[in-house]
């Protein structure tokens, strides 16, 4: 099975900042809420593309991704990263498999660039809703506990 490359040398921070950057005037309009447009979800979306109260798919996605402490995650998550970091062997066939990224939750990238793997789910007699989606840049790991309705970028420094 063909591991997804990924850069080592360079520390966990650079994917969030990319992610910050991408995000780019959302960010800044969610730190002013009396001048940010009504919340709304993905679906509802519908002003116009010259309305400044339309937002991007990309901005869209990048404010539905969170944050998790990897402290903060289940033991199960930590095996499953662990796995990724060895390389494998990995507990079923799907692992590693390139993810679509078909919700557009996680920030738009080519084809190939995202891969997922199962958070095992004690007592399910399936692959559970748990996942790790690995992106190619270092340390861009993000955790779902909800089959992919919601992403959380994992920091490994708290």
């Amino acid at each position: 099975m063909r591991i997804p490359p990924r850069i080592t040398t360079l520390g966990g921070s650079v994917a969030l900042l990319s992610l910050l950057l991408a995000s780019g005037p959302l960010t800044a309009q969610a730190a002013t809420p009396a001048t940010a447009p009504p919340a709304r979800s993905a679906s509802s979306v519908s002003a116009p593309a010259s309305s400044p109260a339309a937002l991007s798919p990309a901005a869209l996605s990048a404010a539905a991704v969170g944050t998790v402490c990897y402290s903060a995650l289940p033991a199960q998550a930590h095996d499953t990263l662990d796995l990724i970091a060895a390389g494998g062997p990995y507990p079923y066939e799907q692992d590693g498999t390139v993810f679509q990224n078909r919700e557009g939750i996680l920030p738009s990238q080519g084809s190939g660039y995202y891969h997922e793997y199962t958070v095992v789910t004690p007592g399910s007699p399936t692959r559970g809703a748990r996942r790790v989606v690995t992106g190619e840049q270092s340390q861009e790991d993000y955790y779902t506990a909800d089959h992919y309705e919601s992403f959380d970028l994992v920091d490994r420094d708290c």
